[in-house]
C-alpha cells in the first residue's frame, strides 16, 4: 500500500475520476440533443427514447459481468478496454449516418461504459485504505456526481452553438488523456490467482437484468399485457432466479452471494436503492416541471441545479473525510433527511416556480443533503468488502442505483396520476420522492454499523 497522498495514489484518483466521468456524463448529456438528432436523422419519439435507453439497457445489464471481469483480469486491463471501446463507439455515434446506426452504436457504447465505473472504483479501493480511502471516494463522488448535473448544460451549449455530434465527440479528448495516465499506473494487484469468468452466470445475469429493464422501458409504449413486455419480463425474472440458484452452487461464482452477508454491504445497497430511486425520480420531475409548466428553457432548467453541483464539489471530499473518522452512519442518516427536506420545500412551488424564492432554497437544502450522503454511502458499502472483490462489489452497487433510477422514472406517470406533469402531479411526485429519501435515512440509521477504530479492530 502506497503512503497517503503519494504520487501513485493521486494518479489513481485522477484516472478513476476521468474514467467514470465520461460514462456518467454521456448518460445525461444526450437528453437535450434529441430534438436536433431527430431533425437531422429522422425518427419519432420512440426512436428518441431508444437513443437514450439503448445505452442504459446495455450498461445496466452488463455491469455485473464487468465487475467480475475487473476482479478476474485486473482493474487496469478492463479499464483500458473500456476506455478504448468507449472512445471508438463515441466516434461511431458522432458520425452516425442514420438513426438506426446511432441506436446500435449507443448500445455498444453502453457495454463499454459498463467496464468503466466498477473498475474505476475498484482502483481506488485497491490503492487506498482507512480514512484516506473515504476521502478519495468523496473526491471521486464529487466530480462524478457533477457529471450527472452538468451534462444537460454542456449538451445544450454544444447543440445550440455547434452540433449535436459534438455531444459524443467531446468524449475523445478526456479518454486519450486517461489512457495516457493509465499507462503510468503500477501493475494490477489484489485479483485472485486462478480466478475465471463464470460464463453461465454471466449469461443468466445479462438476461436477468437486461430483459426486465427492456420490459420497464417498453411498458410505457405497449402496456404490461403486451407480449412485447410480458414475455421479456417473465423470461428475465426466470433467468434472474436461475442466476441466484447457479451462483449459490458455482465454485467460482460471478456474484459471490456471501457479499450480502456483510451487513454494511447489504443494508447499504437497500439504502442505495431508496436514495438513488428518489434522486432519479426527483431530478426527472423537476427538469420536466420547470420546462413544461414553469416555462424555463432547457438551459435555464439545467442551470437551476448548479447550486447542487457547487455543494457536491465543495463538500463531498470533506464529508468523505469526516465519514472516515467518525463512521458513515450519522451522515447516511442526516444526509437523506436533508435531501427529502429539499423536496418537501418543492411543495411550495406554484406554476411560476420563482427561482429565488422557491427553487433556490429547495435546491440548496437538497444539494447539501446529497453532499453529506453520497461519499459516506459509497464508502460504507465498498469499504466493507475486501479489495480482491471490490470490482464486483462496485458493480452491484452501481447496478442497484441504475435499476432504481429506471424503475422510479418508469413509474413517474403513475405517481403523478397523469401523462402530463401538472402542478398537482408534481406535488405528488416530490412528496413520494421525499418519502423515499426518509426511508433511505431510516434504513441507514437502523442497519449501518460504523467500523471499529483501528486500535479496537486490532485488539478484537
Amino acid at each position: 500500500m502506497a503512503p497517503p497522498s503519494s504520487p501513485q495514489q493521486r494518479l489513481v484518483l485522477a484516472v478513476a475520476i476521468l474514467s467514470a466521468f465520461v460514462s456518467f456524463l454521456d448518460a445525461t448529456v444526450i437528453n437535450v440533443a434529441l430534438p436536433a438528432i431527430s431533425r437531422e436523422l429522422g425518427g419519432e419519439l420512440s426512436s428518441q427514447q431508444w437513443v437514450v435507453d439503448a445505452y442504459l439497457l446495455t450498461l445496466g445489464s452488463v455491469i455485473l459481468l464487468a465487475g467480475s471481469l475487473s476482479d478476474v483480469f485486473g482493474r487496469k486491463k478492463v479499464l483500458l478496454v473500456g476506455l478504448i471501446g468507449f472512445g471508438v463507439t463515441s466516434l461511431l455515434c458522432a458520425f452516425a449516418p442514420t438513426i438506426e446506426f446511432l441506436i446500435v452504436s449507443r448500445g455498444l457504447q453502453g457495454i463499454a461504459g459498463a467496464l468503466l465505473v466498477p473498475s474505476s472504483l475498484a482502483l481506488i479501493l485497491a490503492t487506498f485504505s482507512g480514512p484516506p480511502q473515504a476521502r478519495a471516494i468523496g473526491t471521486w463522488t464529487a466530480f462524478t456526481s457533477v457529471a450527472n448535473i452538468a451534462g444537460p448544460i454542456l449538451g445544450g451549449v454544444l447543440v445550440d452553438q455547434l452540433s449535436w455530434r459534438l455531444v459524443f465527440g467531446i468524449n475523445v479528448l478526456p479518454i486519450v488523456v486517461t489512457v495516457v495516465l493509465l499507462s503510468r499506473l503500477d501493475s494490477d494487484a489484489h485479483h485472485a490467482p486462478g480466478a475465471r469468468v463464470d460464463v453461465l452466470g454471466a449469461v443468466l445475469g445479462v438476461v436477468g437484468l437486461g430483459l426486465p429493464v427492456f420490459a420497464l422501458i417498453e411498458q410505457v409504449n405497449f402496456g404490461w399485457s403486451s407480449p412485447v413486455v410480458f414475455v421479456p419480463l417473465v423470461v428475465g425474472v426466470v433467468a434472474l432466479v436461475l442466476f441466484v440458484v447457479h451462483e449459490r452452487r458455482a465454485s467460482q461464482p460471478m456474484l459471490p452471494l456471501s457479499l450480502f452477508r456483510v451487513r454494511n454491504f447489504s443494508v447499504g445497497n437497500v439504502s442505495t436503492f431508496l436514495i438513488y430511486g428518489a434522486l432519479s425520480l426527483g431530478f426527472f420531475s423537476v427538469a420536466v416541471f420547470l420546462q413544461q409548466v414553469a416555462g424555463y428553457s432547457a438551459t435555464e432548467a439545467g442551470f437551476a441545479m448548479i447550486p447542487t453541483s457547487i455543494l457536491l464539489i465543495g463538500l463531498s471530499s470533506l464529508f468523505g473525510r469526516l465519514s472516515g473518522r467518525l463512521g458513515p452512519r450519522l451522515f447516511m442518516t442526516v444526509g437523506p433527511l436533508l435531501g427529502g427536506g429539499g423536496f418537501l420545500l418543492m411543495l411550495r412551488f406554484d406554476d411560476s416556480a420563482d427561482y429565488l424564492t422557491q427553487v433556490l432554497p429547495a435546491v440548496v437544502v437538497f444539494g447539501l443533503g446529497m453532499a453529506i450522503t453520497v461519499a459516506p454511502l459509497t464508502s460504507a458499502i465498498l469499504g466493507a468488502i475486501e479489495p480482491a472483490r471490490s470490482g464486483i462489489a462496485s458493480a452491484v452497487n452501481n447496478a442497484v442505483s441504475r435499476v432504481a433510477g429506471l424503475i422510479s422514472v418508469a413509474l413517474a406517470s403513475v405517481v403523478a396520476g397523469s401523462v402530463v406533469l401538472d402542478l398537482a402531479g408534481f406535488h405528488r411526485v416530490v412528496l413520494v420522492t421525499a418519502v423515499f429519501f426518509v426511508a433511505g435515512a431510516l434504513v441507514s440509521f437502523a442497519g449501518i454499523r460504523n467500523p471499529a477504530p483501528p486500535s479496537q479492530a486490532a485488539v478484537s
